[in-house]
């Protein structure tokens, strides 16, 4: 498996990485904001849904970053309980308008939570950052 790195500088861009991270799953301990910075920061459980060998369950160690982050609010998440375990679904992005590159970088995860970064601009990247190895199974989602 070769290791993913990716950046995302617009919201095409940033559908890739959502793409990515879908089902990936993180401690809420390993999700920080460090305001002097403007950095936003995750340590992901990452699903590799790009392997493609047969019965092929792995996860991965992902660093997911974001800069030029203005703020930062949880909603529906505990974040007082560092060891809770959130499951990420997407990354959506919502534009200002206009030619203004600034907007809301929204973490959307399982049960409701979200996680809102407001952003001048999008300025993202996400790398693995561990070798791979075997996951108890296979994400399952329902077709509605």
């Amino acid at each position: 498996m070769t290791e993913l790195t990716l950046a995302a500088e617009d919201a095409e861009d940033l559908e890739i990485i959502s793409a990515r991270l879908q089902d990936a799953v993180a401690p809420l301990k390993e999700i920080v904001w460090l305001p002097k910075s403007r950095r936003f920061a995750a340590l992901f459980n990452r699903f590799v849904w790009e392997e493609k060998r047969k019965n092929a369950n792995l996860r991965v160690h992902s660093l997911l970053h974001f800069d030029d982050v203005l703020s930062v609010q949880a909603k529906n998440i505990k974040m007082g309980a560092p060891d809770a375990v959130v499951s990420l679904l997407a990354i959506e992005f919502a534009p200002k308008g206009g030619e203004d590159p600034s907007g809301t970088v929204t973490l959307v995860f399982s049960g409701g939570g979200a996680i809102k970064l407001e952003v001048e601009c999008i300025a993202a990247g996400l790398a693995d950052v561990s070798g791979e190895w075997a996951a108890r199974g296979r994400p399952v989602h329902d077709e509605t």
